[in-house]
């Protein structure tokens, strides 16, 4: 069961977690469901990346609803495996939240208008 609104390409994907990567070596950011839900609600969320991969789909499920009703830019990636090495886990990780972007603030922005513009 997919749940993404809007097929990511390949590229933006890898930039994606490239932002991650970055965020996390010189910015601040949020792993798991449950952080990455705590930083949309409070809005403190810059980028969130979501594995669509993940089952039950349900872990996931709400995120994409509570970016868009938060106004929080959001991307899916195909694999949570690659996400969690983007975060420097040796295991699966369904989503991030990107809270300071640090040097990849320029990356997170333009991933940020390219998800908004797929989405429409």
């Amino acid at each position: 069961m997919a749940i993404a609104k809007f097929e990511a390409p390949e590229e933006l994907q890898k930039s994606a977690l490239e932002a991650v990567e970055t965020a996390r070596d010189s910015g601040k950011i949020k792993k798991g469901t449950n952080e990455a839900t705590k930083t949309i609600e409070r809005g403190t969320a810059k980028l969130v990346v979501i594995a669509e991969n993940v089952e039950p789909v349900e872990i996931i499920a709400h995120l994409g609803p509570l970016c868009e009703e938060k106004g929080a830019a959001y991307i899916f990636v195909s694999e949570q495996k690659d996400l969690g090495a983007a975060c420097g886990l040796t295991v699966g990780c369904a989503a991030v939240a990107i809270t300071d972007a640090g040097k990849a603030s320029e990356l997170v922005d333009d991933i940020a208008q390219k998800a908004a513009a797929l989405k429409n």
